[in-house]
């Protein structure tokens, strides 16, 4: 896991972390996660922190508490995160190359060629 970056709320930073390990797999849906003490721990923040960034997952229904055991992975809780992702993705990547595509006059048929001829060097 990477440091704490300082330009973004932790807790936010903790939410998006979770989200990340369901999505890539570390965290499959009804796993048990990480308490919030242990959060707390490896971040050396605040338990409060911690908690907060896991209750926004809890709010979104990512993640759910079974009493007295913990908090789990909610089932289809990675397709909602991808989907999430996804008009994340489109929203920050795709409509504003669009919008700096149409600024510098590269058509749409000419910003495809360049998409197609990136994905070639990859």
């Amino acid at each position: 896991m990477t440091l704490i970056d300082d330009s973004r709320p932790i807790f936010v930073q903790i939410a998006e972390r979770i989200e990340n390990d369901i999505i890539e797999g570390g965290m499959p849906e009804e796993s048990q996660v990480p308490s919030t003490n242990q959060f707390a721990a490896f971040y050396q923040i605040n338990p409060a922190t911690a908690a907060k960034g896991v209750n926004l997952l809890v709010d979104q229904g990512i993640l759910y508490k079974k009493r007295g055991i913990g908090m789990f992975v909610a089932a289809g809780a990675r397709a909602q995160l991808m989907e999430k992702r996804r008009e994340q993705f489109f929203e920050q990547y795709v409509v504003t190359m669009i919008r700096e595509a149409e600024k510098l006059g590269i058509t749409s048929e000419q910003l495809m060629d360049m998409i197609r001829r990136g994905d070639e060097g990859k």
